[in-house]
């Protein structure tokens, strides 16, 4: 297995970043917390967790041990797999989970697209004695509280690869539009509109 990747970052995509380590072109599948620390032409070491299909081989990055640490630990709970383990870690740093995987806060972990009620009580009755403590090594993001449709186009931006916190500078910017009975879809596009011209 790979364990890391070093070299020089050769493209960032919205979900993925691509460094060149010996002449070859490897894709690392990030989230875009991850994303966000590279630059194009600039060497980066990032550790690593390889997951095989019979059908492909995909190379997840992360931003340092410990998130990958988690990602793995999270594709023990049943029905999670990679691309929902990395969803969460989009979400909620490596502590945000632990906090809420100890606390019992299914409300924070149903913010991830994908997880529902029964899926966030499964992972914290499954995860609660392996997943840990908090270890502090970032601070927690306070969680706002939402209006539904804001939670609905914010999810939806974070699904399709943003930042919660551009995400929510996106929902701030749309939100004079949302009128009396908001069109979450119409916002939707407004929000993408937006953060494409940013």
């Amino acid at each position: 297995m790979i364990a890391f990747v070093r070299g020089q970052v050769e493209a960032v995509t919205l979900s993925s970043a691509v460094l060149e380590v010996g002449g070859v072109g490897l894709e690392l599948m990030c989230t875009p917390g991850t994303l966000a620390t590279l630059r194009t032409g600039s060497q980066a070491t990032l550790p690593t967790s390889m997951v095989v299909r019979e059908d492909s081989l995909t190379l997840f990055g992360f931003l340092d041990d410990d998130e990958k640490q988690t990602f793995e630990l999270l594709q023990t709970a049943s029905g999670v797999g990679p691309k929902l383990a990395q969803a969460m870690l989009a979400v909620l740093s490596p502590d945000d989970l632990r906090r809420a995987v100890t606390g019992e806060d299914v409300k924070t972990l149903t913010r991830v697209p994908g997880v529902g009620q029964k899926g966030a009580q499964r992972i914290i009755l499954e995860l609660k004695d392996r997943l840990g403590a908090p270890i502090g090594t970032r601070s927690a993001t306070p969680l706002p509280v939402l209006e539904p449709w804001r939670d609905q186009v914010q999810q939806g931006l974070v699904g399709l690869g943003w930042s919660t916190k551009d995400a929510d500078r996106a929902v701030d910017a749309v939100a004079p539009d949302a009128g009396e009975v908001p069109d979450v879809a119409a916002l939707l596009r407004a929000a993408l509109r937006a953060l494409s011209r940013a």
